[in-house]
């Protein structure tokens, strides 16, 4: 039971702090003229890997990857950071960053589908009542707010950034058991550099030199990079080890609630009671998809 209960404050966790990643990114693009897709992306990997890299090494906790699961790890990669930041990143850039976290929200909706498709994995009524709630309560979120009235184009993005994302939960479930949450993170993170690198540098080398540097900047970043890039990632991926990617995902759909908070806090969004209703029924739908 102890277990499970640290299981879920680690899911809950990463919801927060991917809950608000979504604010922090529209901050940045809102008060950062020349920053760009492409760029803050490849900052927010840098400090991750800057960061973890050195602390991993020291704690002798640094696994290597087994010959035959390279491949795995750069298809996962390919998927997350590369492909699945890139639309989503571009979709917060024309979007409010509550209405990305809602439509980010639908993933858990297509998990245990993709489980049944690719590993014939039972999908049981309590995920399916509480993804169902859950988006209900989503949807609620929405009403009063910006709704599905956002930039047709970001929405785009984003719903490109959903199909990834399940993608990538199919694949993390063969390298999940062999590797520590954080180690499997940080890998992601170095390839996934590698990957950003040539290509901020061949769209975005002048404006690099053009941004602020100021400590708002940079702690956002250093937010963006160490607790959303990292941390948020090893809570999910230990998640999925615990209780299976169908289970876990569901805690996907939290994330608007977190985003919701953080753009209130800022003052980035205004606060509605109909948000607060959505948020109880989101909390429930997530509450039935646990039972056993």
């Amino acid at each position: 039971m102890k277990n499970k209960a640290a299981t879920y404050l680690l899911l809950t966790l990463s919801s927060v702090f991917w809950g608000v990643s979504f604010i922090l990114t529209k901050e940045l693009f809102l008060t950062e003229e020349h920053m760009t897709v492409t760029l803050l992306i490849t900052l927010r990997l840098a400090i991750a890997t800057l960061v973890m890299v050195p602390v991993l090494l020291a704690m002798g906790k640094m696994q290597r990857i087994r010959q035959k699961d390279i491949k795995w790890f750069l298809l996962l990669t390919l998927c997350e950071p590369f492909i699945y930041h890139l639309c989503e990143t571009s979709g917060v850039q024309l979007v409010s960053g509550s209405l990305a976290s809602v439509i980010i929200a639908t993933i858990p909706l297509f998990v245990p589908f993709g489980m049944w498709i690719a590993y014939r994995q039972r999908i049981r009524w309590a995920i399916v009542v509480g993804v169902v709630m859950s988006m209900v309560g989503v949807g609620v979120m929405l009403i009063g707010g910006e709704g599905l009235r956002g930039n047709i184009k970001g929405m785009l993005f984003l719903s490109g950034a959903v199909v990834i994302a399940v993608v990538y939960t199919l694949l993390l479930v063969k390298v999940v058991d062999h590797y520590n949450p954080v180690v499997i993170t940080t890998w992601q993170n170095i390839i996934g550099l590698a990957y950003f690198i040539p290509l901020a540098l061949a769209t975005n080398s002048g404006n690099i030199l053009m941004l602020s540097y100021s400590p708002r900047m940079l702690g956002i970043l250093l937010i963006l990079g160490i607790c959303c890039s990292t941390l948020a990632y090893a809570c999910y991926n230990y998640g999925i080890r615990r209780l299976g990617a169908s289970k876990a995902s569901i805690f996907n759909n939290t994330i608007p609630i977190f985003s919701l908070i953080a753009a209130v806090a800022i003052g980035q969004e205004p606060f509605l009671w109909s948000k607060l209703l959505g948020m109880v029924i989101v909390i429930v739908g997530v509450v039935i998809s646990q039972k056993e």
